[in-house]
């Protein structure tokens, strides 16, 4: 972001005063940053250190007589580079999808040329509003880049999707919306399945398998880069989350199902995740060991994620791909599953022990499609990702 030339909108939401941070680590990046302060934000943080730490005049008021005999509204918003909203209210939203212009930020929003980038936080009862759903849909149809919130826990007491992400991760995601490189997945929303499933067997014991989450992780953050607007639905791991992804962490199989099915609709869905087939009837108490011998688990099938995203209807992707790990005949098993499960591709390797692939560094995959098969040279994870990425950009350039 060397020489790239910010105005910062700063919002009214509690995360505002992250935006403090913010500037300094735009500014440590190299970009000059110039600040709006809402009279919302005005309320979480004060124009003199948003001031100090901009080394910039702050502006807040749209009738400044000062400014506007140069017109300072037009001048503002013509001498960025681009405009980040951040926070991102979900009141700003709505200005943003109407038009409006009653105050500086939203009219500087409305008369600028350049990108526009939003980053919102908000309670997670106004970010799953139907309001909110639609305001990001068409704001991102106008144009907008909108980063995805993250999930936790909020000063409201409540938790789920809505907090601000992190500073050095909306810094990274602002980089990448800035750069010159192509961005053929631009407008695109993507959801990706990564890590292994828990499943409970008691309150201190669970079915696990040996999946680190590595290869959906690298998928994730490949296709953020190149323009696509990812949530990463993830199992148990203790990976960072990719720059400018939204991540909702999950445990179980049937809490990740649930997790996809609140996601949709989506143009893509690439499966990752090592999803276990089975659940036991979970004990309520520990499992005690004695006379009676070893203890009897009855299993239960867990939802088939893959097979539900790949239904013909009005909410499938156009674009679904899964994965198969197997540890014989693998492409064999590869095509009875894309039979089976009515994907599109099945991106397939071998697990077996003496591979190292689960749990490690490198992979080497086969394509399958109903009618091909492309056998892929071993390569690192994140660089398998970066061509899956590229090819599923090349696919959905194509006519439907």
């Amino acid at each position: 972001m060397n020489g790239k030339r910010i105005l910062l909108i700063i919002g009214g939401g509690i995360a505002a005063y992250k935006s403090l941070d913010l500037i300094r680590r735009l500014r440590e990046r190299g970009a000059s940053v110039r600040c709006v302060l809402t009279e919302g934000g005005a309320q979480f943080v004060t124009p003199l250190s948003v001031a100090a730490l901009s080394e910039q005049p702050v502006y807040t008021d749209l009738f400044s007589l000062k400014d506007e005999t140069e017109m300072g509204h037009i001048r503002l918003s013509r001498e960025a580079d681009a405009l980040l909203v951040c926070p991102a209210t979900a009141d700003l939203l709505a200005k943003m999808t109407a038009g409006l212009a009653g105050d500086l930020a939203s009219t500087l929003l409305l008369a600028t040329d350049k990108p526009v980038l939003a980053v919102p936080a908000m309670n997670v009862r106004m970010w799953e509003h139907a309001a909110t759903k639609r305001n990001v849909a068409q704001l991102r149809a106008d144009g907008v880049a909108v980063m995805e919130p993250t999930e936790g826990p909020m000063a409201c007491g409540e938790f789920g999707p809505g907090r601000l992400p992190d500073v050095p991760d909306i810094v990274n995601w602002v980089a990448g919306q800035l750069s010159d490189a192509p961005k053929p997945l631009a407008g695109v929303k993507a959801l990706v399945t990564a890590g292994p499933t828990h499943e409970p067997i008691d309150p201190v014991r669970y079915i696990a398998n040996r999946s680190s989450g590595k290869q959906g992780y690298a998928v994730a953050e490949a296709l953020a880069k190149l323009g696509a607007s990812v949530t990463l639905v993830s199992g148990p791991t203790a990976l960072p989350a990719p720059a400018g992804v939204a991540r909702i962490n999950v445990e179980t199989a049937r809490d990740m199902a649930e997790a996809c099915q609140k996601a949709l609709p989506v143009d893509l869905a690439v499966c990752v995740a090592a999803v276990a087939d089975w659940r036991v009837e979970a004990s309520a108490q520990k499992i005690k060991k004695g006379a009676d011998g070893t203890p009897q688990l009855t299993f239960i099938e867990n939802p088939d994620i893959l097979a539900t995203l790949s239904q013909s209807n009005a909410m499938r992707p156009r674009l679904v791909v899964g994965f198969a790990a197997e540890t014989e005949n693998v492409i064999q098993h590869a095509q009875a599953k894309i039979a089976r499960k009515g994907c599109d591709w099945i991106v397939a390797n071998d697990v077996s022990p003496a591979t190292g692939i689960m749990g490690g560094e490198r992979n080497a995959v086969h394509i399958i499609t109903p009618t091909n098969v492309e056998s892929w040279p071993e390569a690192a994870k994140a660089d398998v990702a970066t061509l899956l990425a590229e090819r599923i950009a090349h696919a959905l350039a194509e006519p439907r």
